[in-house]
């Protein structure tokens, strides 16, 4: 309608809502006329523009107004102030965004949905996102399990729910991990019903505590490795075996469906040192080991990775020992003889007497059997002086050929009278070769003949 077309009555109407009037907190809509560094101007039908400051059109800090709005855009902001000392009317687009977000967040909690924004800033205990205001999320509360590092997950686009609201305190808190808990319950819930004791599975290391590691395995589910099932040795901390991201292999120890939680080994997949060492080494066998710890009945002596036997002090020296220290101290290098190898019980006996006694052992002389012709040639022990003087005594008695030399001078002894009385001397067989003398009546005529014969003499 043309302005000559009113009347001056309609013309004062007009120009009364043109202008139209706005009280503190009132949310007004316009355009962005002017970007400048510092403000932004909006058009909202008013005698003159709204001004934005910069601070106030967004919940980030820092950012180029530029960054925030372009000229054109049609935006909505709240009434700070009708009138600064400049006459002009203040605005707020941040503050609106804080208004309309607190009535949907007030919804969304009340609906138990979830709520999405971007992580703006890391601060003390947690992230911060906006969500139309400054939302909160606690460090605990990002994933299922304690993230260490918050700083990767700026820029990042996190789905959560609202745990807390306190709009007097203008405090939001929200949490992931009850986001992941319920979106997973099923899946996990089905994925753990499929898992079986002794069952193995590879799966990632998603973070390390003081007392394990957490395995991710799949289904949502992160069991844990205790740090004594990490390796058969000895472990101080789990960052000794395994870092963040490594790929393991792990066997199922235990599945507890009603508390959702699993435990692990790693040491499982892995073969026992004991047995290796059963199958390398038998009972007999001196191998080299190193002292580890020294008690009043013996010494501990490591002698593979992860596996400590006893040597007694009985077994230490053949001298005896009051006190291990006397013989050895901790970090000796010695060699031992293994005694007995007890899988089972996790116990090796060493000996390290018994390697001494083996070094100094004499061989056993070793005996061949002689051959006829050896034994044959061997020459007759020469006879005792005694023997070889009654030889001659014989031999000088008479000649060669001469009876008398072979008369016996050895006299019989007397018998006793009644023995006489009834003896009867036996009449002897006169034969050319004497065959008839009896056994028992061997003469010292008889073994001279033999020996004469066995000279050659005869």
């Amino acid at each position: 309608m043309a302005q000559d077309d009113l009347t001056p009555e309609e013309l004062v109407r007009a120009i009364e809502e043109s202008l139209k009037e706005f009280k503190d907190g009132d949310l007004v809509e316009g355009e962005v006329v002017k970007v400048d560094r510092d403000e932004v101007l909006l058009d909202i039908g008013y005698k003159s523009e709204g001004v934005i400051p910069s601070k106030e059109l967004s919940i980030r800090q820092d950012l180029d107004p530029s960054e925030v709005v372009k000229v054109g855009d049609h935006i909505e902001a709240l009434v700070l102030q009708t009138e600064d000392k400049e006459g002009r009317l203040i605005l707020s687009k941040k503050r609106a965004q804080y208004e309309r977000a607190w009535h949907r967040i007030e919804k969304i909690m009340r609906d138990g949905e979830t709520i999405q924004g971007p992580v703006i800033e890391v601060v003390k205990g947690g992230l911060i996102l906006d969500i139309g205001l400054r939302g909160f999320l606690p460090a605990s509360l990002v994933e299922l399990r304690r993230v260490r590092d918050l700083h990767p997950y700026v820029g990042q686009i996190l789905e959560c729910k609202i745990i807390e609201l306190d709009r007097n305190r203008n405090n939001v808190v929200l949490s992931r991990r009850a986001f992941l808990e319920e979106s997973q319950s099923a899946s996990r819930k089905e994925f753990l019903e499929k898992l079986r004791k002794s069952e193995r599975r590879r799966g990632s290391v998603s973070s390390i505590v003081n007392f394990g590691a957490f395995v991710d395995t799949g289904g949502g589910v992160h069991a844990l490795v205790h740090v004594s099932e990490l390796s058969w040795k000895h472990v101080d901390h789990p960052s000794e075996v395994v870092s963040v991201g490594q790929e393991v292999e792990v066997e199922v120890l235990d599945v507890d469906l009603d508390r959702e939680r699993v435990s692990l080994s790693l040491k499982a997949t892995q073969e026992d040192p004991w047995r290796e060492f059963e199958r390398t080494y038998q009972a007999g066998e001196v191998i080299g080991g190193q002292v580890t710890k020294l008690v009043p009945f013996g010494a501990f002596v490591r002698v593979a990775e992860g596996i400590e036997g006893l040597v007694h002090i009985s077994e230490l020296s053949n001298q005896h020992v009051d006190s291990p220290e006397q013989v050895v101290q901790v970090g000796d290098q010695v060699r031992v003889k293994v005694v007995d190898v007890d899988v089972s019980r996790r116990r090796i006996s060493l000996s390290i007497k018994r390697v001494s006694e083996d070094e100094f052992e004499l061989p056993e002389p070793e005996i061949t059997a002689e051959s006829s012709e050896e034994i044959s040639a061997e020459v007759a022990p020469e006879p005792s002086a005694e023997t070889a003087a009654a030889l001659a005594e014989a031999e000088a008695m008479g000649e060669e050929d001469s009876d008398e030399a072979f008369v016996a001078t050895i006299e019989p002894e007397p018998m006793a009278p009644e023995e006489a009385a009834i003896h009867v001397e036996p009449e002897p067989e006169a034969t050319e070769t004497g065959e008839g003398e009896s056994e028992d009546d061997i003469t010292l005529e008889a073994i001279m003949a033999d020996l004469k014969r066995r000279e050659g003499r005869q």
